[in-house]
């Protein structure tokens, strides 16, 4: 297996952040992640939205995320647990995650 690619926080970009987050998917994945506070697994998303994923698409996104930096992932075995690294840019970016998230959210109990 390839290792997992965790951008230096240095190297974290606004671009990447909005690229990561402008797919409807990635953000009910990261928001869900964020908000629990603790590791979640991959499969724990395999139906997301009332879809079912293929592994393949699931697998692409949390390497959008980890890539993005939004998320660090760690494999346990034979899962891999992901956790939300907003903490550690927030004095870089303020609240611009967390105000992507909420917009998200509103447009969403909107439709």
């Amino acid at each position: 297996m390839k290792p997992m690619v965790h951008p230096a926080l240095e190297d974290i970009t606004v671009e990447g952040l909005l690229y990561a987050l402008s797919d409807p998917v990635r953000v009910r994945i990261y928001a869900e992640i964020a908000a629990s506070g603790c590791p979640q697994i991959c499969s724990n998303f395999l139906t997301v939205s009332n879809r079912t994923l293929p592994k393949s698409t699931l697998s692409m996104h949390f390497k959008v995320l980890r890539e993005a930096g939004l998320i660090r992932s760690e494999k346990h075995g034979v899962e891999v647990r992901n956790v939300s690294r907003c903490g550690e840019f927030k004095d870089r970016f303020g609240d611009l995650v967390g105000s992507i998230l909420r917009a998200y959210q509103d447009q969403a109990s909107r439709a």
